[in-house]
């Protein structure tokens, strides 16, 4: 047969057999610490290919043991300094290590500009430390769920602490802040930056304040700044340290890394029920909206409900009465939703 001929014959496509086989192999190696196995399982859930769910409602029981750290602030901060210094520091403590860069797309890639490989000038060949960048493509909620996911891949995977490290301070970050256990806000000594980090929204999730580049004037009006605004803070609880650092030459890291200890064990020792609760309901109702979400997306790009489509299509009905009418319609929206499903895998 010619080779151009070759080229252009459509590969047969898989069998759902075959892919829950190949899912299983792939989850096999994720088990046995294989990183490359784990870099595909985040480029599925990244995709979100069909199989997403299935990874991580397999994988879920295996979380819940790394300490998640964000890393926030205004651009120019010096965060990727201080997180190439934390991953040192996290190291040299023998504790296994994974980042997770949230960056900017590329608007004709669509890929992260901030690419792994400019971070990872310092550990790419260290097997203990695992680097990725998450391209935002200006999807908030995809966004979330994504990061969300790839988060407890880590943690799954055996990582002792997440460093979630956002590019700025925008509400897609402050979401993504979220997902966080300890929450590192990091500013610089510049005019009025204590109050841009206020107004930002920041004052309020921040477990711990860094101002970086503290041999700048002005560092220590900043951190009396940050320190007035914690001790005004309403109720008794956790007080966030305003900690002064040189992250370019290691000047301060130290205390910052006990500071995110030491966070880690009051919340260890101080468990807020309800807020847990809380948590998991948010949680499953993000997950079940979006699960939802997908499979109608999937279902109608298969020709799913025909009839409803035509007529939206047409112009004789519109989005609003559509979804009521496959809504208030059990089988229909049963027939939608299956349709739109993957092929459920069995243990």
């Amino acid at each position: 047969m010619p080779a151009e001929s070759r080229h252009h014959m459509a590969a047969p496509a898989a069998s759902p057999e075959t892919k829950d086989a190949r899912l299983d192999a792939l989850l096999k190696r994720f088990d046995a610490g294989e990183m490359r196995a784990l870099a595909q399982l985040i480029t599925m859930v990244e995709n979100r290919a069909p199989e997403s769910s299935a990874i991580i409602e397999r994988i879920y029981a295996k979380t819940g043991h790394a300490q998640v750290v964000g890393i926030t602030g205004p651009p120019g901060a010096g965060k990727s300094t201080l997180v190439n210094r934390l991953i040192a520091k996290y190291r040299a403590l023998g504790k296994k290590i994974a980042i997770l860069a949230i960056d900017p797309s590329s608007p004709f890639s669509g890929g992260a500009v901030l690419g792994d490989r400019v971070r990872m000038t310092d550990h790419y060949k260290d097997a203990g430390v695992y680097i990725r960048s998450l391209a935002s493509r200006g999807s908030h909620g995809g966004l979330s769920r994504a990061a969300r996911e790839i988060v407890k891949l880590l943690d799954a995977y055996g990582s002792d602490v997440i460093i979630i490290e956002t590019v700025g301070v925008g509400q897609t970050e402050l979401s993504i802040m979220d997902l966080a256990d300890t929450t590192v806000v990091v500013t610089v000594p510049e005019a009025g930056d204590g109050v841009q980090v206020m107004k930002a929204g920041l004052n309020e999730i921040a477990d711990v304040f860094v101002v970086n580049k503290a041999d700048r004037e002005g560092a220590d009006r900043v951190k009396a700044e940050l320190e007035l605004s914690v001790h005004l803070r309403s109720g008794e609880g956790w007080r966030p340290p305003v900690l002064l650092t040189q992250a370019a030459i290691d000047k301060g890291v130290d205390a910052v890394v006990g500071a995110i200890a030491k966070h880690g064990e009051y919340l260890h020792e101080h468990v807020d029920a309800a807020r847990e609760s809380e948590r998991r309901t948010r949680e499953f109702v993000e997950v079940l909206s979006a699960e939802l979400e997908e499979r109608t997306a999937r279902a109608v790009a298969d020709g799913g409900a025909p009839g409803v489509l035509n007529e939206i299509r047409a112009g004789k009905l519109n989005p609003y009465s559509a979804a009521r009418r496959i809504i208030e319609d059990r089988k229909s929206l049963i027939d939608l939703l299956h349709n739109g499903s993957s092929k459920p895998h069995s243990d």
